[in-house]
């Protein structure tokens, strides 16, 4: 599946994975292929995403590296939507 993470500066991540796993205002979720469609708000926290391939050399510094293929980014607040195997999220 997609995922698309965006902040007000830029796109911080761009490309496929396997998993991500967010801090949702209910408390925190996790998102597979083939999730149903979906709108979280998100409060502040660590988005965990596995299956990354490559970052983006210019914002690589803001993830953290847990082991091979899977990151986190921490994040104040945002919203996650799930649409048709694509994941984006606009963070703070």
């Amino acid at each position: 599946m997609y995922l698309e993470i965006v902040s007000p500066e830029a796109t911080l991540y761009a490309g496929e994975i396997t998993a991500v796993s967010a801090p949702g205002l209910d408390g925190s979720f996790q998102v597979l292929s083939g999730h149903a469609p979906l709108v979280a708000s998100l409060q502040a926290g660590i988005l965990k995403i596995q299956g990354v391939s490559a970052l983006i050399e210019a914002h690589a510094a803001k993830f953290s590296a847990l082991e091979k293929g899977v990151y986190t980014l921490s994040v104040n607040s945002g919203t996650l939507e799930v649409k048709n195997n694509k994941i984006i999220v606009l963070a703070d």
